[in-house]
């Protein structure tokens, strides 16, 4: 029984493949402890470091653009909303249309969740990426890929809340580590609404993180490939989720045709990618292994 270096981070549709409780006879997803998650990114598009391996969407696109050794899948393992990422002092509200020009956060340009904001800004606000200053501490996991002139490096290892308490920036982007309490406000009021309305016209929960293959194990062993995708689409199964609400889950290559194409203008209007890419040449590599009518 082959092995799959795999790293997925914990979710309620994750647990029933790290505890045991959906498992096959012919593959075994041998889990790597990595947290955050996002640090296993940059291994993986660089190195191909496991075989199966979340990642960020923009990150994934990026890597096919650039040729990296990844296997995009068809499934989307963490969504959410995002318009309330977006955070300032409590002490120093700003409202969205008054970013043109300020300082504004966030761990890397590329890092998914600030491509949802930018693109919220501009559906929302009529704010072009290069209107505001961006400040940030990492470059993309993809090295081929170069920052606009418009972004700004090396701040350090100053945390992005500390350098919004000291009025170093005037806002910032944050995901799962985004702060509890009232210290910090959302920059975006009715950020609630707006992401209700935007899920209520689109269908589907802005996407974070997909999963990719190694190119080397589906070249391999896509067998075993086809048996990781059916794993996680059986452990899905097992959650129970009301009707009617977003999923932060989404499978299958035409149920993520709109949302890819979403995410890649987003991305051409973001600066995020050296070309524009296809859906169907996103989506070629795992069609071979999973068969075109996988989802």
């Amino acid at each position: 029984m082959p092995d799959l270096r795999t790293v997925l981070a914990d979710y309620p549709h994750t647990a029933p493949l790290k505890n045991g409780d959906v498992v096959s006879s012919s593959v075994r997803l041998d889990f790597q402890t990595v947290k955050p998650v996002h640090k296993a990114f940059a291994p993986m598009v660089r190195d191909e470091a496991y075989d199966l391996s979340e990642l960020a969407v923009v990150t994934a696109l990026q890597a096919i653009a650039h040729g990296r050794p990844v296997v995009l899948l068809p499934v989307v393992v963490a969504a959410r909303f995002q318009r309330a990422c977006l955070i300032a002092h409590a002490s120093r509200p700003v409202a969205p249309q008054e970013l043109a020009g300020r300082r504004v956060g966030v761990r890397a340009y590329a890092q998914t969740t600030g491509m949802w904001v930018r693109a919220h800004l501009a559906e929302d606000f009529g704010l072009a990426p290069q209107d505001i200053h961006w400040i940030t501490r990492d470059g993309a996991h993809v090295r081929e890929y170069q920052d606009p002139p418009f972004v700004e490096h090396g701040i350090g290892d100053t945390a992005l809340v500390d350098l919004l308490r000291e009025g170093r920036i005037d806002a910032t982007i944050l995901g799962n580590d985004l702060p509890e309490g009232d210290e910090f406000v959302p920059v975006v009021p009715d950020a609630v609404a707006r992401d209700t309305q935007w899920w209520q016209r689109s269908g589907f929960m802005p996407v974070n993180h997909m999963v990719v293959a190694g190119a080397s194990v589906a070249r391999r062993d896509p067998g075993a490939v086809r048996e990781a995708y059916d794993l996680l689409r059986r452990a899905d199964a097992t959650v129970a989720r009301p009707a009617g609400t977003p999923s932060p889950t989404l499978f299958g290559f035409e149920r993520l045709r709109r949302p890819l194409e979403i995410i890649i203008d987003a991305c051409l209007e973001q600066d995020l990618l050296p070309r524009r890419l296809d859906v169907d040449e996103v989506f070629a590599p795992a069609r071979d292994v999973l068969g075109v009518e996988a989802g």
